[in-house]
């Protein structure tokens, strides 16, 4: 009988292990980095110990470190969670060593599956061993690991050395492994898997199906479950296969088989040998706790029989802390305030006033809505995503709703190129336009409190703010009686933290939270601009400014001052949250100035080069 869980693993998919432990009354041990120490899966833990010794990013790949920390805290069991070492058989092999029980397969089975090449190789399918122009477009994958890491779709024969060396990178900094190897890659098709779950005594469920076909950087940002539109036999062959892999290797535990769906055919990609993010979704439409599963299948028991009954329909979408407008920027701060209605699920390792560092996956929560029907299910997500308050660093929150409401999306004809196809128009700046004048109205406010109005008539005051990356300038006016007026508009209230405008008829109410020079009105981020700006901070045309803190890890060969640069002609790389980043020449011209070197850390906004403009 379990009694204490390590988890190896932080952030949301700890915290989410530890509250299935809880209520099983398992107590639960935490383990963190330097950077980590004060992250909510270690608050919210009975017992945290700190991993020595490694730089952040490697802190929980040490599974020395990790099982050192399961025996100083009295733990019996370790669960590795997602990524990391939870598809490591040398991890599970080490933890069965000191006497700990393993919340995971047999490392046996992970070793035949860890590897993607030989996962195929146990299928019949062999990767490619030389790849022609013919063969193009390939994917360049990671043999270890997923989440993205270590993925590169190549077009030309000419840039695949390249990919391959960028894959090897992330791939040895995620998981430990250097190993890629390269597929055929199939355009516009779906990606759609099913959740095996086994115990010791040979039964084995196919739990459904789940479509995960809208991704970036081959990383997914929604999934549901079932997926739709699946034959019955399609779907009858899905489940055979993902049945005879588990079989295949003696599997027990949670897992999941991964498919390329183009038609009526499925392609094999992978099996994933533990919990994936998106296995909310099947908890939800068939009513279970996979993590409690899990436990169960580790002490020993025996799965019921049949499966239970699937019911309604579930979608998930990713909340990340990125800029999809901009290349999928990771973005970093303070999260002042997360807070999402409770109609919707919500797994995170974030509350209010945390940071979101450069160290990890800029995933901040995973929202799930269950309904009746799949039209039900999206409607139900997209209004809490679109009503929730998510104060801080710039999030991908509204490509979301705008994603789970597109026709594409809605009708379920969405595919692995969905974004490839639609990112621009989903992207596309749509801020309110009376946000710039609740935020100053609320402004105002706070100052009069504090004494700063009189009961004179008053000139115009002018307040400017940055919104959706244009400058905007707004005017009100202090009236006699203490309010507050502007042009065209009826302010009905105005307080620091809410404000009431009616425009043309319509009443609208807007929240308001500032941080600073940082303003929230209602889903509406803005930044307000000092009233003089300082010449200084303004940078020559043609600069080119970190989108993000990271580490230069590559600078184009050849790349030199004086040198031509075409627009959008990658100039360097910087690695953060475990990813490179292409950072492309901001225009075509001359390289000016090179003003970093390879392995130079940089802030967000620091000059890394500038391109003088031909023309």
């Amino acid at each position: 009988m379990i009694t204490s869980v390590l988890v190896a693993n932080r952030g949301e998919i700890a915290c989410r292990i530890f509250r299935t432990c809880r209520e099983l009354g398992i107590r639960t041990v935490a383990v963190y980095s330097d950077a980590d120490g004060d992250a909510l899966h270690t608050r919210v833990a009975d017992a945290a110990v700190r991993l020595p010794g490694a730089a952040p990013a490697d802190t929980y790949l040490r599974g020395d470190l990790i099982v050192r920390a399961a025996r100083a805290a009295g733990a019996d069991a370790v669960h590795p969670g997602y990524g990391f070492l939870s598809e490591n058989p040398g991890f599970a092999r080490e933890v069965l060593g000191a006497g700990l029980v393993w919340i995971g397969p047999p490392p046996e089975a992970v070793e035949a599956m860890a590897s993607k090449t030989r996962a195929k190789e146990l299928l019949g399918i062999s990767p490619l061993r030389e790849v022609t122009e013919a063969d193009l477009p390939v994917l360049v994958k990671a043999a270890a690991g997923g989440g993205g890491r270590g993925m590169r779709v190549v077009r030309r024969l000419a840039d695949l050395a390249g990919e391959l060396t960028a894959a090897r990178a992330e791939a040895r900094a995620a998981f430990g492994d250097d190993e890629v190897f390269v597929e055929p890659y199939v355009e516009d098709g779906r990606h759609v898997e099913v959740q095996i779950l086994a115990d010791v005594h040979g039964t084995v469920w196919a739990l459904g199906t789940r479509d995960c076909s809208l991704q970036r950087r081959h990383q997914k940002v929604v999934e549901e479950a079932p997926a739709p539109g699946l034959g019955p036999e399609l779907t009858r062959e899905l489940h055979r296969t993902a049945v005879r892999a588990a079989r295949a290797v003696g599997y027990t535990g949670a897992g999941t088989v991964e498919f390329l769906v183009a038609g009526d055919r499925a392609h094999f990609l992978e099996m994933n040998t533990r919990l994936q993010v998106e296995h909310p979704v099947t908890e939800a439409v068939y009513g279970i706790d996979l993590v409690a599963l899990q436990i169960r299948v580790a002490e020993g028991h025996r799965l019921e029989g049949e499966p239970p009954r699937a019911r309604g329909h579930a979608v998930e979408a990713r909340l990340y802390a990125e800029d999809p407008a901009h290349r999928w920027a990771p973005q970093t701060g303070t999260l002042h305030r997360l807070a999402v209605p409770d109609t919707v699920r919500l797994d995170t390792g974030y509350t209010d006033g945390d940071p979101i560092g450069v160290h990890y996956d800029p995933l901040i929560a995973k929202a799930v809505a269950h309904a009746p029907t799949r039209a039900e299910a999206i409607r139900k997500l997209s209004g809490a995503l679109e009503r929730a308050a998510i104060h801080g660093p710039v999030t991908n929150r509204d490509l979301l709703v705008r994603s789970l409401r597109h026709e594409e999306f809605a009708s379920g004809r969405m595919d692995t190129g969905f974004y490839d196809r639609h990112l621009a128009e989903l992207t596309e700046p749509a801020p309110d336009p009376y946000a710039p004048l609740a935020a100053a109205l609320a402004d105002a406010r706070g100052r009069s409190r504090l004494g700063g109005w009189r009961n004179l008539p008053s000139q115009p005051q002018t307040k400017r703010y940055a919104m959706a990356g244009q400058e905007h300038e707004v005017r009100y006016r202090h009236t006699r009686a203490g309010g507050l007026e502007a042009d065209g508009v009826r302010v009905l209230h105005a307080d620091e933290r809410l404000v009431v405008l009616e425009a043309d008829g319509v009443r609208r109410t807007y929240p308001v939270a500032r941080y600073g020079d940082e303003v929230h009105v209602g889903a509406t981020a803005l930044r307000a601009l000092p009233r003089f700006p300082d010449p200084a901070s303004r940078h020559a045309p043609g600069s080119l400014l970190a989108p993000m803190p990271g580490t230069v890890v590559r600078i184009a060969d050849g790349l030199s001052e004086g040198a031509p640069v075409r627009a959008g002609q990658p100039l360097l790389w910087l690695e953060a949250m475990k990813m490179q980043h292409r950072i492309p020449a901001p225009a075509t011209g001359t390289l000016h100035a090179l003003h970093v070197t390879q392995g130079q850390q940089v802030e967000l906004g620091t000059l890394l080069a500038v391109v003088t403009t031909t023309g």
